[in-house]
């Protein structure tokens, strides 16, 4: 018979020679990727060596992803591997990104124990496109750097700084912005940002107001940081010591006002999370130095001799 034929491969042979089932074989030649080289007599679909090397490119680009239609236009000549290849590519890299997302969503969701709203608003939030981030971000900016006064420079510089994912975030990084989303539409975050930075941002002609030290300087940070391993209480004695050479002779009542709207509006949480939108390492959470230091204040709210 026709199919016996040394030569030549029924499908079970070729399934055998192979190690893929025979269904897989005909759907594949069914689409053009195997097309048989002959049919036997009887009408069964018969193969030769170069269909047993056939077999073998389009499982090898079957298992790289490609779809049918694509490798029937790659093994037609329609099309080169290499063209192909840079085609999914890009859509693996758009796949994993939103993976990237998925997780990122997802451990929020497994961390926070947030409901079912919550959970749709983050996913809403961190597959916001790039300009949509952006008016997000613009708009808060607007609202709580804008009409300040200060030096041109200055807020010129406020308003160009750059809050927004890479193209190719961390999960981090996306966790960050879904957090830091929701802070800066939050308008009680914003008006409670406001004030803090109308107390702290340095007026044209004159120089910075008393406070300001605090939040831009991480030495009184680290200073104050010490001095609690000591144990040392807000309240006692020895915290004056600590005062004297942050603050001199500032008005200490402006000081502590600035101190506590930074308090009250999250500053400090705000820079980190913009940091680690960012990429970048943000500084250790110095809330807890930073209330000792209010307490302190309160304490002492009066220069002494």
């Amino acid at each position: 018979m026709d199919d016996e034929r040394p030569a030549l491969l029924t499908i079970g042979r070729l399934a055998h020679r192979t190690g893929l089932p025979v269904r897989t074989l005909r759907f594949w030649s069914d689409e053009g990727a195997v097309p048989p080289v002959a049919r036997s007599a009887s009408g069964y679909r018969l193969y030769d060596a170069g269909s047993v090397a056939r077999v073998e490119l389009v499982r090898t680009l079957r298992e790289l992803g490609l779809g049918l239609d694509d490798v029937c236009r790659v093994l037609s000549g329609r099309t080169t591997v290499a063209e192909v290849a840079h085609a999914h590519v890009a859509a693996l890299d758009a796949q994993i990104r939103s993976l990237k997302v998925s997780r990122a969503v997802l451990s929020t969701v497994a961390t926070r124990g947030s409901t079912t709203e919550e959970t749709a608003l983050m996913n809403r939030l961190a597959r916001l496109s790039a300009a949509e981030r952006k008016q997000i971000i613009d708009e808060f900016k607007e609202e709580v750097f804008g009409g300040l006064d200060v030096e041109p420079r200055l807020r010129d510089r406020m308003l160009a700084y750059r809050i927004e994912l890479p193209d190719d975030p961390a999960p981090e990084q996306v966790d960050a912005w879904i957090e830091l989303a929701e802070l800066v539409r939050n308008p009680g975050f914003r008006a409670r940002l406001r004030t803090w930075l109308e107390l702290n941002t340095p007026v044209p002609g004159q120089g910075r107001p008393p406070g300001a030290s605090i939040w831009w300087a991480r030495q009184v940070v680290e200073i104050v940081a010490e001095v609690r391993k000591r144990g040392v209480a807000p309240e006692a004695p020895e915290a004056a010591e600590v005062l004297s050479p942050l603050f001199g002779d500032a008005d200490r009542t402006a000081v502590l006002r600035s101190l506590e709207a930074g308090i009250e509006a999250g500053a400090e949480h705000y820079h980190r999370l913009v940091a680690r939108v960012r990429g970048q390492d943000a500084a250790p959470d110095a809330t807890e130095e930073l209330e000792w230091l209010a307490r302190a204040l309160r304490a002492r709210p009066c220069v002494t001799g």
